[in-house]
């Protein structure tokens, strides 16, 4: 049912890259407007006082008690309407965690992975590690917020437990027939309502999208004490910096935008660019893992779409053990792992392995990768992640009702993206935001942003989740800066890269821009 590259859920990967050579930032943005008033029927939300304590009751997944269990670290919960025209009905709750500046503070970083459906918050805990003791850390409160419906806030996206997750991983739904499609369809429109029922009803699933997050960013900047929002986000953040921009951009300071979605574009010629851009990855995996001894793919990358396909599409009809034989290896999870390594080149001897492997019969460490992917910990606990990415972006995408066009839609993406075509055709069902019990809350459009401050867009020539013109036309819609970097991976900011880490840092800080035309590589360098 859930196709990983019809829903892709994009978030922040971190890399230690080094140093590439690129230009000093040039001379600080003029000031800004004056910040806007705000509503006066939302008064009482704007002037909460937030209860900040422990993070540890705040964490979604062990990872997280282990990462929140820090006193450097604080969380609370902002209240917010659950739909922001009927301001004194039903609230929803937004889980922030902050780390307070340990030097001359300008204010909060509010940060953002993407997504959409990652926990702000978790990015939130690893950033302030890795940023304590840099000029980030010392002059702003770092921010993580987790998104209505998403991780600590609440009421929280639920749609699957956890052994239906494990039976949604072995569905396949390859069978083209009007018989399977209409299976398909059906199991499509269970999930919808699942989702509205497990969730807390329609009310909330009308009110998750990136409309009403952007408002309740504004609350919590001005919850916090900022008067203007100095904000990162990356991949699905991005969508939300720019709607925050088009929103209230007389109360912007800086943004970061990192691995852009074109607001312009529309859902089905982005899901088309964004199977591009992985089979793009895929072939450079290819042609990397064609210089190594013994792999998988063999030494022709020209061939090795037509032999990953030999390798995974068996496993239709017969998925491989994984874990001593616990478990089993489906082809969508053998697909899933693949496009999970492919976000990121240092995951690319993992995938290596893990195609060897199976081509000897274990699948356990492609399942690993689709774990990952999937939001799994090792105790079979599943978090809220995909399933947030769904329900929201059925309110935030465009609708596909007919049969005809989602054939067509999918029919284009196995073209762009060879290496994940199953090989039984065309299954043209309809997936659960057709039968969604709310409309759309947004579309496609050129952003009206008069009044903002210049902004920053990053932006890799290699990105396969996010593909490198989105960032261009993202820069050019807000009228701002764009910095390109050569390389392969899904974003990069506060990464590791010296050169763009020292871009990022003297925009934030400083409101100093790149000049244009700016870059920076992740090839390593000499002595780098």
């Amino acid at each position: 049912m859930l196709d990983p590259l019809r829903s892709v859920v994009v978030a922040a990967c971190s890399a230690a890259l080094v140093l590439a050579g690129c230009s000093q930032p040039s001379s600080p943005v003029p000031a800004a407007p004056q910040p806007a008033a705000q509503p006066a029927e939302l008064t009482r939300f704007y002037e909460q006082q937030l209860s900040w304590g422990s993070c540890v009751d705040y964490a979604a997944s062990a990872s997280d008690r282990a990462a929140f269990d820090d006193e450097a670290l604080e969380c609370a919960r902002l209240e917010v309407p659950l739909d922001y025209t009927e301001p004194d009905g039903r609230t929803a709750h937004i889980g922030v965690l902050r780390q307070r500046a340990t030097g001359d503070r300008i204010g909060s970083l509010l940060v953002n992975p993407g997504g959409p459906g990652a926990s702000g918050m978790s990015l939130g805990a690893s950033m302030s590690r890795r940023l304590a003791s840099s000029p980030l850390g010392q002059r702003f409160d770092i921010v993580g917020f987790d998104p209505r419906g998403v991780g600590a806030s609440t009421p929280t996206i639920d749609c699957l437990n956890d052994a239906e997750w494990e039976v949604e991983r072995a569905d396949l739904d390859v069978d083209p027939s009007p018989t399977g499609v209409a299976q398909t369809e059906a199991e499509n429109q269970q999930y919808a309502q699942r989702c509205t029922e497990r969730s807390g009803g329609a009310d909330v699933l009308a009110n998750v999208g990136t409309r009403d997050v952007v408002r309740d960013v504004d609350i919590l900047r001005h919850v916090l004490g900022d008067e203007k929002l100095t904000y990162l986000g990356y991949s699905y953040g991005t969508r939300i910096g720019s709607a925050y921009a088009e929103a209230f951009p007389q109360n912007v300071r800086a943004l970061v935008l990192d691995g852009a979605l074109d607001p312009e574009q529309t859902t089905v010629q982005r899901t088309v660019d964004q199977n591009a851009g992985f089979q793009k990855a895929f072939d450079a995996f290819a042609a990397d893992c064609a210089t190594q001894p013994d792999c998988p793919l063999g030494t022709d990358p020209a061939r090795a779409t037509a032999t990953f396909q030999a390798l995974t599409r068996p496993l239709i009809d017969r998925p491989a053990p994984a874990d001593g034989g616990a478990r089993t290896l489906s082809y969508p999870d053998a697909v899933t792992g693949t496009i999970q390594a492919l976000y990121l080149s240092d995951f690319w001897p993992l995938l290596s392995g893990g195609l060897s492997a199976l081509a000897s019969g274990d699948g356990t460490i492609l399942m690993r990768l689709a774990d990952m992917y999937n939001d799994r910990d090792q105790d079979g606990r599943y978090g809220n992640g995909i399933e947030a990415f769904v329900v929201i972006s059925c309110v935030d995408e465009e609708r596909i009702t007919e049969r005809a066009e989602q054939g067509e839609l999918i029919r284009r993406s196995n073209e762009a993206a060879p290496f994940r075509d199953d090989g039984r055709g065309v299954v043209a069902a309809l997936d659960p935001c057709a039968f969604w019990p709310a409309p759309p809350t947004s579309e496609p459009h050129t952003p009206r942003v008069q009044g903002l401050p210049p902004t920053l867009t990053v932006s890799v020539t290699g990105d396969p989740a996010t593909p490198y013109q989105a960032g261009v036309d993202l820069a050019k819609a807000l009228s701002g800066s764009l910095l390109s970097v050569e390389g392969a991976q899904h974003t990069v900011a506060l990464q590791g890269n010296r050169c763009v880490d020292d871009i990022v840092s003297a925009y934030l800080v400083d409101l100093r821009l790149p000049p244009d035309g700016a870059r920076c590589s992740l090839a390593p360098t000499p002595g780098g």
